[in-house]
């Protein structure tokens, strides 16, 4: 197959937002640019996005559960050492506070915390919810320790309000992601 990511591991974590639809069309590009991707899918993001899309796109199982059977090696740290991205698009207002709190109630937070790859998170959620005191705060804690992020978009927002909130245009995700996999 080939491609600019050729032998890279990317951890696609995928959490309840309205946003997680456009999660396979992220993982479908950063396949064809050659790297392998792993998603990790939320059980809130279960609900928007099934995970045979994912799979189909991933071309890979889709990780689920904490206690899903996946061999000898616990699945979060053979995914955490194997990665070498991990990515959070769309990440929700939670998650983000899950991270930074260091908080570890599935799989994709304890990948968060085991891993030492970078981390990449695209936030998608109301507006309000950004901008409010404790997500922002939540996001700062997560800049200074070394978390790299994809703002928001403006736009119409599933709620029906306008203004930030929107997960960040697909194609600026993977861009974003491709500048960290090839530094």
């Amino acid at each position: 197959m080939g491609g600019i990511l050729e032998g890279k591991t990317v951890a696609l974590g995928v959490t309840g937002s309205i946003a997680a639809y456009k999660a396979a069309d992220i993982c479908s590009q950063l396949v064809k640019l050659g790297a392998d991707v792993h998603v990790i899918l939320t059980e809130s993001g279960a609900r928007f996005i099934s995970p045979l899309t994912l799979r189909t796109m991933s071309r890979n199982q889709v990780i689920g559960g904490l206690w899903d059977d996946a061999g000898w090696k616990p699945g979060h740290i053979d995914i955490a050492d194997s990665a070498d991205l991990l990515l959070v698009a769309p990440a929700t207002a939670h998650k983000i506070a899950e991270f930074a709190q260091g908080l570890a109630p599935d799989m994709l937070t304890c990948t968060y915390l085991a891993t030492l790859a970078p981390t990449l998170i695209a936030p998608a959620m109301n507006g309000k919810m950004l901008d409010h005191p404790a997500t922002q705060a939540n996001i700062a804690t997560l800049r200074e320790r070394g978390v790299r992020f994809v703002d928001s978009a403006d736009g119409m927002l599933a709620c029906g309000y306008e203004g930030k909130g929107r997960l960040a245009p697909v194609e600026l995700i993977v861009e974003q992601a491709v500048k960290i996999l090839t530094a």
